[in-house]
């Protein structure tokens, strides 16, 4: 064990299983001192998220739906009570009604869109307001994107949209946060294999894609992701802000497939 996080708590959230990002993230801070709290949604969820937070020593768990403002004040009363303090909140949320990421993007509903910009969006929004009070010495906000903001990608649809609703969010909190001490960052891993990934249309093909073409030749793994994390929570990413950090192989760099696969 390491001890670049040593003495800091944190809320991870958006845990699904032992194949989630934020497990990833979750573990690298754990295996660095963190001490962490964790939310599910739901009784599922919880049986699931239970044992991998006992795995690392945790026994601080909160059922919160973001959807539910009740759910979110008794959750950030819980760490406050608790801990008295936070100095880094993992936010790992977003979703979409699967039917709609596999047809047109012309086709998304009003119903859909708004909850899809929501969830995965202004989720964020809502829990930096309320962690901003319990980081009295500063802290670190981190949330999940993908390139699919920026870039048109086979039927990720309104999550692209989304998250490019979300990278801007972080610029913004970043500069709203930043006289306090406060750091808010986006990760951008390429394609995983997770339960979020697999709900999109085409999501084999993609990984595959990707892991034939990227510099690397490989696609993010769970520890590179945790380990980013980690560097963003810790000291050594005091002056980092308002990024979108890029953990991905290096396929952003592409104009187009390496030669052997065009």
């Amino acid at each position: 064990m390491g001890e670049l996080m040593k003495g800091k708590r944190g809320l991870v959230m958006g845990v699904a299983n032992d194949r989630s990002i934020a497990w990833g993230i979750a573990r690298a801070l754990a295996d660095e001192g963190a001490g962490l709290a964790f939310t599910y949604q739901g009784e599922a969820f919880g049986k699931r998220v239970e044992p991998l937070a006992q795995s690392l020593g945790s026994d601080f768990l909160m059922d919160v739906d973001v959807l539910d403002d009740e759910s979110l004040d008794r959750a950030f009363g819980q760490i406050e009570t608790r801990w008295g303090g936070l100095d880094f909140l993992i936010h790992a949320i977003a979703y979409s009604d699967k039917t709609e990421l596999t047809g047109r993007f012309i086709n998304t509903t009003r119903d859909n869109f708004k909850n899809s910009l929501t969830i995965s969006c202004y989720s964020l929004i809502d829990l930096a307001r309320r962690a901003q009070p319990l980081m009295k010495d500063g802290g670190s906000i981190i949330t999940l994107t993908y390139a699919g903001s920026n870039r048109v990608t086979p039927f990720y649809n309104v999550m692209g949209v989304a998250k490019a609703a979300l990278e801007s969010s972080v610029r913004y909190l970043a500069n709203d946060l930043g006289p306090e001490g406060i750091r808010v960052n986006a990760i951008s891993p390429g394609p995983m294999k997770t339960l979020a990934g697999a709900a999109i249309g085409g999501a084999r093909k993609t990984y595959r894609h990707t892991e034939a073409n990227a510099p690397l030749r490989a696609n993010a793994t769970l520890e590179a992701i945790g380990g980013t994390a980690v560097w963003l929570c810790s000291d050594w990413g005091a002056c980092t802000t308002g990024e979108i950090v890029l953990v991905d192989g290096g396929y952003h760099v592409l104009g187009m497939p390496q030669s052997e696969n065009l």
